[in-house]
This record gives structure tokens, sequence and C-alpha cells, in this order.
């Protein structure tokens, strides 16, 4: 694992890289050249997903990357199509053919929607099995997350949830932390919305460590503790995303940065369950 990038022990006993690359909406046809440039970067935590479809594109990097398979921590998801035991456990396999590798790293639920559970217990199999390292969910809130952590027999890891300078999660974080569960942030830069690129409070800070807004947004996840997995298909600006391990923000710049948190998450507001609903119904279109 590279020496610089700070590593964080999940509940059992795996570590983890605290900044990874993440590959959400980078196209299949580019992929494999993104990972690549990640790795020169210096990344060696890459999250990827089934729905995604650019596994391949993963797999086929690190194995060309020359740099040994214990180095890399590879992340996927079980997307909701293959929900169920029996397509999460085939599911599965396909993953790690994909990925050209023995084991994934971290192996999530990508959604709390249909037969979540049934694709859960796939995993702990899988896990039991040697084929996972460690196992997780993604966007789990509260009442979710609640009732899945008391009924998992293999306690999740990480919870993967949108995470940035609007929505730091404060009152969830500190309820997976009693279940010792990592937050893992994905949309780290909010997808560039509500202006947070000429913020003017965060380009005050930025000015003060003579970094970029984007660098003092993923800093500010970090010194909260988050694992933060910034996505860009520009080779300077995963440079640039990955520069923010020589400096820390101050206990007043971090409160002042937590002044913009507006309560939800800009991308997916799924403490609105008109919209968790409604995200549900679009996602059964997906079929992989």
């Amino acid at each position: 694992m590279t020496s610089q990038i700070p590593l964080i022990t999940l509940n059992n006993g795996v570590k983890m890289p605290t900044l990874g690359y993440g590959l959400f909406q980078v196209p299949v046809d580019i992929a494999k050249r993104c990972v690549k440039d990640a790795i020169d970067c210096g990344y060696r935590l890459i999250d990827t997903a089934q729905a995604y479809q650019n596994e391949q594109g993963v797999g086929d990097a690190v194995k060309e990357s020359g740099i040994k398979r214990e180095e890399f921590f590879i992340t996927t998801k079980v997307w909701i199509s293959n929900f169920g035991y029996e397509k999460a456990a085939k599911s599965i396999d396909l993953s790690l053919q994909k990925l050209s590798t023995d084991y994934i790293d971290l192996l999530l639920i990508h959604q709390p929607y249909g037969d979540y559970y049934g694709a859960y217990r796939a995993m702990e199999d899988a896990y039991k099995a040697g084929k996972v390292r460690a196992i997780g969910i993604s966007n789990f809130y509260n009442d979710r997350f609640l009732d899945f952590a008391d009924n998992a027999t293999v306690k999740p890891t990480i919870n993967q949830i949108e995470a940035n300078v609007f929505c730091n999660h404060q009152d969830n974080r500190t309820l997976f932390n009693k279940y010792d569960t990592k937050t893992m942030a994905w949309g780290p830069l909010a997808q560039g919305k509500n202006g947070i690129f000429t913020n003017p409070l965060l380009e005050d800070i930025a000015k003060a460590h003579q970094k970029s807004v984007a660098q003092v947004a993923i800093r500010y996840l970090l010194d909260l503790g988050m694992v933060v997995i910034p996505k860009s298909t520009h080779k300077e600006r995963m440079a640039e995303n990955f520069n923010v391990l020589d400096f820390s923000l101050t206990k007043d710049e971090i409160a002042r940065i937590k002044s913009l948190d507006i309560g939800h998450g800009l991308i997916v507001n799924l403490f609105d369950e008109q919209a968790r609903l409604g995200l549900y119904d679009h996602l059964k279109k997906y079929k992989i």
C-alpha cells in the first residue's frame, strides 16, 4: 500500500486507505485509461460497482500496472437486479472475473431496495470463503441502517453515502460509529452543485492554505474521519484531488465549513421519503 496514504482499520481488522479514486459515471470506454492515470497519481483505493459497468476497465488497469495486487484496495457493489441469494452469489463471481482478481477487498450492497438481505447473505458466504476481505453497505440511512446492523450476522464495515461540505451526516455518523461502521463519502465534490467551486468561504480557506477549493472540500471530509473517493476523468484533477495529504484544516476552519451544511444530500436526498421512493422506482429500470 502506498505509504503516504493514511489507513483506517475496519471492524474486522482489515486496513483501508482513506483516500481513493471513484468511478461513478466514468464511461466504460475510458475507464481503463482513467484508472491507469489514477494509479500514476498514487491512488490505490479504487471504487467501482456492477452498476457502473466499468469493473473490466478496473481489472485491466490494475493487472497491467505492474504493481502487486496486494498494494491495491478494490471496492465494488452488488446491484439491485442481482439481489437475492442465488443471483448475488453468481454476480460476485462475475465481478471477480471482470476485475481479474481472486478476491475483492470491500464488497457493498449498493442500495437498500428489494431482497438485499438475501444478497448480503451471499456476501457473508463470499466473505467466509475468502473471496471478499470485508463487506458493507451503501446509501443506508438511519432507519434502514439500524434494522440491518441489528440483524446482519457479519456487521457492515462501511456505509458509503453521499457526503460533502453541504452534508456531513454528523448524526448519521454518530450512529454508524456505535456499530463500528466507518463512513465512506461518495460525491465529495457535490458534482459541482450549489456553487461549491466559487463559494466565498471555501475560497477564503483555500487561499489560506494555498490549495484549491476542491482540495479543501476533500480535506474537510478526511479531517472528519471519512474515507473519500473523488472522481475525475482528467489526470491533472486526479493529481490535484490526491494532493491533500500535506495539510489539515484548523478547528475553526472545520466549524466554518460546517455552517454550509443543509442537512441532506444535494445529489440524492434520501431523507425525503417521496424522493427515496421515486429513486427506487427509477432504479428498477436498470438491469445488468
